[in-house]
């Protein structure tokens, strides 16, 4: 059996056992609803009862020992409820890993990365988009760990430090499924829906919003000494021992008081508003700083923040907690008054809210930024471990790039065909040549999504992937541009243009350039010109690459040009149907299909002999 089958075969036991699980925690909350309604409608009736027949005291006693049972039954009630909800978002985590293994673009997230349209390769190779690469990959709860994704994915150049770096992470993490799905149940938890999400920006936003007057310590000091001395002076009035001094202190005290807090602005409102989404991100930092990884590994070096004992991030966060919820005594107006007349305490937790913020406006963003890192290598890392038929590549400095069982992760394992490639000269170029849909615009992508994967530190779709560090280009889908009075072929002309122009820049880094159907815009004649003249161009510049053409006539080039072969993909008919075996062979194609594909949708077309043969 397929090794990614029984991948599959394990994650399908494991949605039903939780099927089961649900099930039953399910029946048990309903089983809660109606104790509760039990317990409220018997607790009515006996107080009731108690109240008539025995006495006030008596049903005093029968209604707060009702009140006592249904809180009791509520609050288990409520575990049952968040364990429910735990078990169904857990289950959605493999019902959504089974789904990344299927292809089954219908139930993954949808992507919201995007790249500018002069992109050298993201529209061609689908890495972005509806049925895109990072579409798949993505597993982050964080808008900032998805955009980290995309941003490795759509680098146009290779970072090689930070490519072996992400590869030994994705290396150490891609054994750690529990981790893993347990940080992304805590995301979903803390976002309160798996569709929600969690936006760092927003945090930062409000850790970096400067108070117009911040409080300082001296003003906390003047007034609780205002407050004091008030206090103090109205005991001694209300013993007769001293005139009604107390109130010019307190007017001191109320006014200064009014003064310094009109002063904060809406510190408090924004404090309130950040509460919800300080207590979520809590959740998510107390389960890193709980993870213990193998001691001096990358993934301990980089979690690193989460273990400063001097300031654990969940502390701090719980601190914030606290006084946030100090100030929501201004919710209830005449409390509020009642204790701020007394005691400056609005003020005094305005200065510890902005001194507690002040002080993690710096220690923030490392912790978001770790966590949104920690997020991406997750989606490489999950991927890895859903195809284990995937390999890591090896890059190294050179100019070559040499595959085995290369295929394409987004077409279905069922329907893939693995080849073998290699290009291991600088300015050399391998002409493709095959009938229409034999295979030679997939095999361009299967080359370049695989170059981005292993850019970007992941797994690539290979037995084996040797390949030197390469800037990616390709000319795969071309679009007319109509708002800007472009046609399909001006279109193609400054595509290929800006291609040659990144071939003869002088760059550290040669180019990988991937061109399908050249100048397939324009008439056979001048295709076939264009055509000679621009692989003349590319043959022996700082790069190398694949160039895939229905013109057999350019198969000659390899006369002309040294660093020039042929390969090909072929078909055959079978029983009256067009069949394709995808196999990417040496030389030139021997096979044309255009014409027998017109005959076999039944069109009139007469088929010359030599095409029959």
């Amino acid at each position: 059996m397929d090794v990614k089958q029984r991948r599959l075969e394990r994650l399908e036991r494991r949605v039903a056992r939780l099927d089961r699980q649900i099930a039953m925690l399910r029946a048990r909350s309903d089983a809660y609803v109606r104790l509760r309604v039990g317990i409220a409608g018997v607790g009515l009736v006996i107080t009731c009862l108690a109240f008539s027949q025995v006495g006030n005291e008596a049903g005093y006693f029968s209604a707060a020992a009702s009140l006592l049972v249904f809180l009791v039954a509520a609050t288990f009630h409520r575990r049952v409820q968040a364990s429910l909800r735990r078990h169904d978002y857990w289950q959605r985590i493999q019902r959504l890993h089974r789904a990344r293994i299927r292809l089954d673009w219908v139930h993954l997230p949808a992507s919201r990365a995007s790249a500018p349209p002069d992109h050298p390769f993201a529209h061609d190779l689908d890495i972005v988009g509806t049925r895109s690469l990072h579409r798949l990959l993505n597993t982050a709860v964080s808008l900032e760990g998805g955009n980290r994704l995309a941003d490795w994915l759509l680098a146009t150049e290779p970072d090689p430090e930070a490519l072996t770096r992400r590869q030994a992470l994705v290396r150490e993490l891609t054994s750690r499924s529990h981790f893993r799905d347990r940080l992304t149940l805590y995301g979903w938890l803390a976002a309160g829906h798996p569709d929600a999400g969690i936006t760092g920006d927003h945090v930062l936003a409000w850790f970096r919003q400067e108070t117009a007057t911040p409080p300082a310590l001296r003003d906390v000091v003047l007034l609780s000494v205002l407050a004091g001395v008030t206090a103090a002076l109205f005991i001694a009035a209300a013993q007769q021992r001293l005139p009604q001094w107390w109130m010019l202190t307190f007017l001191l005290y109320a006014g200064y008081s009014l003064f310094r807090l009109r002063e904060l602005g809406d510190l408090f409102g924004q404090a309130l508003s950040m509460q919800a989404v300080l207590r979520n991100l809590h959740g998510i930092f107390r389960y890193l700083e709980a993870y213990r990884f193998a001691p001096n590994s990358r993934l301990a070096d980089l979690s690193a923040p989460f273990h400063d004992p001097r300031e654990r991030p969940s502390a701090v966060l719980r601190r914030i907690g606290r006084i946030v919820t100090a100030t929501s005594l201004r919710n209830n107006p005449i409390l509020w008054t009642m204790v701020n007349a007394v005691v400056p305490w609005d003020l005094g937790f305005a200065y510890l809210l902005t001194r507690q913020r002040t002080r993690l406006s710096a220690r923030m963003p490392v912790w978001l930024d770790t966590w949104s890192e920690l997020e991406a290598l997750n989606a490489l890392a999950a991927f890895a471990d859903l195809n284990p038929d995937y390999t890591l590549p090896v890059v190294r400095v050179g100019s070559h790039v040499e595959a085995q069982g290369i295929g394409h992760p987004l077409i279905p394992f069922e329907a893939k065909v693995g080849n073998d490639f290699s290009l291991t000269e600088s300015g050399s170029v391998v002409l493709i040549t095959g009938s229409n849909m034999s295979g030679k615009s997939s095999f361009l992508r299967t080359l370049g999504i695989n170059l981005v994967l292993a850019y970007a530190g992941g797994p690539v779709n290979a037995d084996h992937l040797d390949t030197a560090l390469f800037r990616v280009f390709s000319t795969i889908r071309i679009n007319d541009s109509l708002t800007e009075g472009f046609s399909y072929f001006y279109a193609e002309v400054r595509r290929l243009k800006r291609l040659l122009d990144a071939l003869e820049a002088e760059h550290p880094y040669p180019l990988c350039f991937l061109i399908d159907e050249i100048f397939k815009g324009t008439n056979n004649r001048e295709r076939l010109i264009g055509s000679r003249s621009y692989i003349h161009a590319l043959a022996g510049r700082n790069g190398l690459g694949v160039v895939s053409t229905h013109d057999l006539e350019l198969v000659q080039l390899a006369d002309e040009i040294p660093q020039l072969r042929n390969a090909h993909f072929r078909e055959a008919v079978v029983d009256g149907r067009m069949t394709f075996d995808y196999r990417l062979r040496p030389g030139p194609c021997p096979t044309t299909n255009a014409l027998k594909i017109m005959q076999l949708e039944g069109l009139p077309v007469e088929i010359p002999d030599e095409a029959r043969s």
